[in-house]
This record gives structure tokens, sequence and C-alpha cells, in this order.
């Protein structure tokens, strides 16, 4: 490790050094000071239903006395197998509530991995939304022994092993009877120390590992985001990410910490019909999200043509050069101002009114945000707030502020984290946000978190002059070609999809080879109407993707790319998949990460004849 005394980053521990025992606590002390607020907002058929803290707190409390009644202990560890959906939430604070531990799984696993983390993890109990996942329980019930009870959302319940969640309700309803403070005496007895959350990773190579997070960790993040003053009580949060997945989790404990309302609904498809509904001032999202959005104005402008494309055009390099010029100190004329109050008027509000209108700002997280796509947003006057963290640090590490942030940059270590530089400028943190350690795997944690207690991210970093971080790479990522140079493929993969409206992945493969190669896959959405402007409608994403006229718009935007890199690391040969990469094949992660790995092992005699001859 470097010289920590030269490189550490500190900040203030002092300014949130007063928090709620338990996020239990967290929780209840909302319910108390906002009782009457909303609190949540969910979609029913064609509207929305809505709760205030004080009716969640009585849900939570009902469903945490069900856990009691069924015996669940101080500790005990219950799995969440569900979508994101405000019944995910409920049960989730009610674990807690009842002095329990939850652990998250994602929707979209497999039978075989469901069973792995239920097991690993020792739940005892199960929420389950629907058939399709008690299916997956029920296959492998004879790894599942200590579960004793399966609750589901909207499953059918059997009355033996699985229960409804009116069933739990009732449950809970007749414990409070007889004893109305069994809530509050067990969510009393939690202290920091105690364990709040497994959530295993999603595993990008390997065997997920379950990364214990105790109640100080997500307490610390409420408090942190709270000193920030990045969002208040008058916010309105769209929630759509995997509450499975960290980054969601910590946008829950930021409601908690700050009481605005938050409106939920997992649905990927429905994400910008719904924030043109509900006009949020908040959302979080991985920087896929902001990709897709990006290329559908972009090419919805496009296919308009005529005087609609240009002033399109113009609006955007009118703001451009406005930002350009700020950032760099310069003056702005008078012409300036005027084409750029005109045009936004005419364009630019409208590519506000997409997204609701009423944005303050987003927060985009899990992966680096392209440079090129923040200052696009950024020019059609919407911030987007990068951050960085990891599962293993409760998400939240690092954050750009709303009056104080660095387009390109992920932005400051939040106050109490410490950021450090080790071999190879791999980013290390401390802080109250770090894990307590993996799961029943302690040579992992000890290789995770060494002597002094720094965790080893993985990533690579540097920081700016004015103390910005900025991601340049993953030290796993990094390839080495034949030559012995170097490559950076999350780099280049960034530049081309900025580039490219049309397509949804790229990956760059060269570890020992003589050139650098990619794999490319299509927007299944934002190729519908490039299509029909290039004699290919009605056409399948397989016809689309062999077609020369494909190949031959891939390959103008290569040329565009390799004019940014280094000689070394230009694409010299490439390769239009047949299918888009998917969750369901094995080749993205929920939170949308690509598995390289995987990738290159489904793909393999493809890559082998690019790098043939």
């Amino acid at each position: 490790m470097t010289d920590a005394a030269t490189t550490t980053v500190k900040t203030g521990v002092a300014e949130i050094d007063s928090r709620p025992a338990s996020v239990a606590a967290m929780f209840r002390d909302r319910v108390a000071t906002s009782g009457s607020r909303e609190a949540f907002r969910w979609p029913v058929g064609d509207t929305w239903s809505s709760v205030t803290w004080a009716q969640t707190g009585e849900e939570v409390d009902q469903l945490a006395a069900g856990l009691l009644a069924l015996g669940l202990a101080p500790g005990e560890r219950v799995g969440i197998l569900a979508g994101t959906r405000y019944e995910w939430i409920t049960s989730d604070l009610a674990v807690m509530c009842a002095g329990g531990a939850t652990t998250t799984v994602y929707p979209s696993t497999n039978a075989e991995d469901v069973a792995f983390i239920i097991s690993d993890a020792g739940c005892v109990i199960v929420f389950a939304e629907n058939d399709a996942q008690l299916a997956k329980l029920r296959e492998r019930r004879d790894e599942l022994s200590a579960v004793k009870k399966v609750i589901t959302f909207e499953g059918e319940a059997d009355g033996d092993w699985v229960i409804s969640l009116a069933d739990l309700e009732a449950a809970g309803a007749s414990l409070l009877s007889e004893r109305p403070d069994a809530v509050t005496q067990a969510s009393d007895a939690l202290k920091p120390e105690d364990l709040a959350t497994l959530i295993y990773t999603s595993g990008t190579t390997g065997k997920p590992k379950g990364v214990r997070l105790t109640h100080a960790s997500w307490t610390y993040e409420g408090a942190a985001l709270q000193s920030l003053d990045l969002m208040n009580e008058d916010d309105l949060q769209f929630l759509w990410l995997p509450l499975a997945h960290s980054f969601g989790k910590v946008l829950l404990t930021a409601q908690l910490a700050c009481g605005f309302a938050t409106a939920v609904d997992g649905r990927v498809d429905k994400i910008i019909e719904n924030v043109g509904i509900i006009k949020p001032t908040v959302m979080g999202a991985a920087p896929r999200i902001f990709e897709k959005a990006h290329a559908k104005v972009v090419t919805t402008s496009t296919a308009a043509g005529g005087i609609k494309q240009k002033l399109f055009e113009r609006a955007f390099a009118v703001a451009l050069e406005i930002d350009r010029r700020t950032n760099a100190g310069k003056a702005v004329s008078p012409l300036l101002k005027l084409q750029h109050a005109v045009l936004d008027k005419l364009v630019l509000s409208k590519v506000r009114e997409v997204f609701g209108g009423r944005i303050r700002f987003f927060i985009s997280g899990a992966a680096p945000l392209n440079k090129d796509i923040g200052e696009w947003f950024h020019a059609a006057g919407i911030i987007i707030l990068e951050g960085y963290g990891l599962t293993e640090t409760t998400a939240g590490a690092v954050v750009n502020r709303p009056d104080d942030y660095r387009l390109g940059t992920v932005g400051k270590p939040l106050p109490g984290v410490q950021l450090t530089f080790g071999e190879s400028n791999e980013i290390l943190l401390k802080g109250p946000n770090v894990m307590e350690g993996y799961h029943n795997l302690p040579e992992a944690t000890a290789e995770a978190i060494d002597a002094d207690g720094w965790f080893h991210t993985g990533d690579q970093g540097a920081l700016d002059a004015d103390g910005y971080l900025q991601i340049t790479g993953r030290t796993k990522d990094l390839f080495k070609t034949s030559g012995g140079k170097y490559i950076a493929p999350s780099a280049i993969e960034a530049t081309f999809k900025a580039l490219c409206p049309y397509v949804s992945q790229f990956q760059a493969f060269g570890h020992a080879q003589k050139y650098v190669v990619a794999l490319i896959t299509l927007d299944p959405d934002g190729i519908v109407g490039w299509a029909a402007e290039n004699g290919l409608a009605g056409k399948s994403y397989e016809e689309i993707a062999r077609s020369e006229q494909a190949q031959e718009m891939i390959g103008g935007y290569i040329e565009q790319l390799n004019a940014k890199l280094n000689r070394w690391e230009t694409i010299k040969k490439w390769a239009i998949l047949d299918h888009d990469l998917t969750i369901e094949s094995g080749e993205l992660t929920p939170s949308l990460k690509v598995k390289r790995n995987v990738v290159e092992e489904h793909h393999r005699e493809t890559l082998d004849g690019l790098f043939a001859g």
C-alpha cells in the first residue's frame, strides 16, 4: 500500500456520530416524526395507491409480530425472493423490527443458486413473490431443511409450508392482541453491531458471497446522506432498482433518514412511462438506463429529420458550448445566452419533460457512467450525480453533491469514510460502512480487508487536483496484449456506447493476443426505428444483426472510436452477436453488469474466428 499519510482522504467522522441504534429504531423514529406524511405509493392497475408513514408503521408491526408468532429468534435470517414492490419494503422492515436479519435474493436467480443462498444464509423463513418463485423453492425443498415457513405475496398458499401474506398479518394481529409490546421489545433489543442484512454479491465470477452488513452500517449511510442535505422530506423518489442490490437498499435507508416519499415499481420496461406520470424529483439508476434514455431521445430526433433534427442538434451544441466555457472559466457571450434561452424553450425543456419535468437530480451507481452521457444530460438541464461504492461498503462510499459535483468523477468521500490507494492505484476504503465480512468465508474476508482495516475494492482510481475521485478501471478487468500493452476495456466500451445510440453492449477482448477485438449487441428497442429507415422494417433482431446495413453502420462508429484511442487499443475486428446479453442467459448480473467470463465462454468460437490470422 502507498504511504497513507500522503494519499489518505479523511473526512469528519464527528458529523455523524449521533444516529439510531438500528434500522428498526430509524424506521420507528421516522413514523413518529412524519406519521401523517406520505411514505410510499405503488401502482394498482391504472392508478397508484398511497400510504402514510403511520399506516406503514402499523402494517410493519403486524408483519413483524407475525414473524415472531412463527418463532423467529433474534438474529435469525429471513429471505426475500421478490422483485421491487411495496411488499418487499414492508417485509424487509418487518424482519428487522422483529430482530431478524434479511437475506436478499434476486427474483431472476435460478433455482440452484436460490437454494445455495437460502441454505448458506441459514434462512428459517422466506418471503416469495409469486408461484414462479415458489416453484424454485419447492424444486429444491430437500436442500432447504432449515426453512420452516414460506410466505407468498401473491402465489398459491398450501396452508402448511407456504402461507399467504394475509395469514402472516392475521398471526401478527393475534399476537399483538395478547402482547402489544412484542415488536417494540424485539426492536429495542437490537444493537448497532447486530446483523441487519445479508446481500449476496451478484457473482460476475464464481459463487455468490454473502456480505454481512450490520445495523450500524445502514444507520451510518442514512445519517451520512442526511448530513449532506442531498434530499429532504419534500422530495419524491421513484424507485425501480432491485432491492436485492445494495444500491436500491441504500436509497430506502436515505428515505428513512430524510423522510421523503417514494413511488415504487420494479418493472424496468415502465421506467420512462412512470417518471412521466409520477414526476419525481430524484431517482437512482444504473448507467445502462441513462444510456438507453439518451439513445431513445437521440434516435427519436434523428427519425424526425428536417428542421426538428437541426434544432435538436443546435440546442445541444449551444448548451454543451456554454457548459464547457463555464467549466473553463471563460465568458459566455450575450448572443450565445440568447440562443440558449430560445433553444431551451423549444427543445431542451421538452427533453426534461420526458423525465417528468421536476427532476432535481439523478443518482448513478453500480457501474461507471460515461462522461459524454453525463455531459449530454447536463446540457439538457438534468444533473446526474455519480457515486461510488460496493455491496461490501453498504453501497455508498463516495458521491457528488448537488452543489458540489464534477462530471466524469464519482465525487468525494462521505463523511466518516477514508480513502487511499494501494498497488496499481487500487482504491482502498475504511469507515463505518465497511462490511463485517463475508458470511462463512473467513479467508475471503481476510483477503478483502487487510490487517489495518482497509477494504480492497479491486477498482482503480485517482484523485484530481480538487479531491474528486475518478474511476480508471478494474484491476481484474485489465488485460495485456502479446505486445505487452495493458488495455482497460471498460474505458473503450463506455466510449463506444456514448458514440453509438443503437448499441446495447460492447465488449473488448485481447488478452495475450496481437490486437483487440469486440463483441457487440444492438439495442432491441433502439434499433427498430433505424431498421425501418434502412430497408429492414419488420425484420427480426437476428436478421438486422446479420444485415450489410448494420455491419456498415457499426463499422462507421468503430472508425470514430478508433480515432479516439491509442494505436494499440484500436479495435481491429468485431462481430455483432445474434442476441442481446440478458440476465436469463447468465451473461448479465441482476444489476446489469456484464459477466465478461461468461460472455467469453459463450462466444469462444466467434472470438477465435476474430483472432484467427
